[in-house]
């Protein structure tokens, strides 16, 4: 990682960062040590890493003839996740969220550089951070090559290097007559932030729970789509508000039947119907992959979800209409007053 600053007059935020012995150590610890003590994993010299952490850069080798994906993502305490929770998930789900761009362009993720700001140096929370971002990228075979460390509200960003076969899956290629799809379920992430919201605390289905803290990037599906969807993108903001991207860029339109979103069983016994469809079409945070097809190559797409263990499931239609329009069963529109997350409001 290269260093810029070392952590002292440490803040007195505690919520964040709990622990007055682990403050008073601070002064004594600065981000050689962070680095040495918590991330000595990160980034260890192999055939396509010629030089990892500790120089001012990482010096990297990807596939030759291959694109390279470069794809960041940043997380806010009490925006992306809420103040106080675990920092091994925390860790885990920012390497998740980041795959999953990686995922939505079929590519295969690499490299990752961590941007850390800390209101404080709390060595436990940082050692818990750290196992659970490693755990998080090894599963997809990425790997830490470097950083940065800064003092400030707590805030994580996470590069990742990836490469694709030229062209990769993109958001601007969807033609009419596509077929519309999502892969698992929809919904229990939002539920989960919901429920932080309504009661402050982690008492809620576990179900929920797992699928705020550990998104599963859908990797194997996403590079197995390459050269079958035309256009994919993943579900960070919602479903309709995320689709509206791949809309807009194709210039095209998708009918969106609102009756096949795939939702759990703890979503649809927990809320009223019309709620479940509410986060499942709008509450976002799922990191499932969104992606159209020409019904021709529908049949391989399943062959694809089976090969790779991930429910798919077909939940429209391109069309030459502009926007998204939710149906109900019916063939009528159906309009939600929240369609979508936006950082900066309308």
């Amino acid at each position: 990682m290269a260093c810029s600053t070392v952590l002292r007059n440490v803040s007195a935020k505690q919520r964040s960062l709990p622990g007055v012995e682990a403050r008073r150590r601070a002064a004594d610890v600065d981000e050689f040590d962070l680095i040495n003590r918590y991330f000595t994993w990160a980034g260890q010299r192999s055939d396509d890493v010629l030089v990892g952490v500790g120089d001012d850069a990482a010096l990297v080798r990807l596939p030759p003839g291959e694109a390279t994906v470069l794809s960041l993502d940043t997380m806010v305490e009490d925006v992306h996740f809420p103040g106080g929770l675990d920092p091994e998930l925390i860790g885990e789900r920012l390497a998740a969220v980041n795959l999953s761009d990686q995922a939505a362009m079929g590519a295969c993720p690499a490299f990752a550089t961590l941007a850390l700001t800390l209101p404080a140096i709390d060595e436990a929370w940082l050692a818990g951070f750290a196992r659970g971002l490693r755990r998080g990228l090894e599963a997809h075979g990425c790997r830490l090559v470097g950083g940065d460390t800064t003092r400030g509200p707590l805030t994580m960003s996470l590069h990742i290097t990836g490469s694709v076969a030229a062209g990769g899956l993109t958001r601007d290629g969807a033609c009419v007559g596509d077929q519309v799809f999502v892969s698992g379920t929809l919904g229990d992430a939002a539920a989960a932030i919901a429920g932080f919201e309504r009661s402050g605390d982690f008492a809620l289905n576990a179900l929920f729970l797992e699928r705020f803290c550990r998104p599963q990037p859908r990797l194997r599906l996403g590079e197995s789509l390459l050269g079958i969807a035309s256009a994919a993108i993943d579900i960070s903001d919602g479903l309709i508000a995320d689709l509206g991207h791949v809309a807009r860029l194709s210039h095209v339109g998708m009918d969106i039947e609102l009756d096949s979103l795939p939702r759990s069983n703890a979503l649809m016994n927990t809320f009223e119907p019309v709620k479940s469809l509410e986060l499942a079409a709008c509450g976002g945070d799922d990191y499932e992959l969104a992606f159209t097809v020409a019904g021709e190559l529908c049949s391989k797409v399943l062959e694809c979800a089976e090969q790779c263990s991930v429910p798919v499931t077909r939940i429209g239609v391109v069309t030459d209409a502009e926007g998204v329009r939710c149906l109900d069963s019916t063939g009528e529109e159906v309009e939600f007053a929240f369609d979508g997350y936006r950082h900066f409001g309308v």
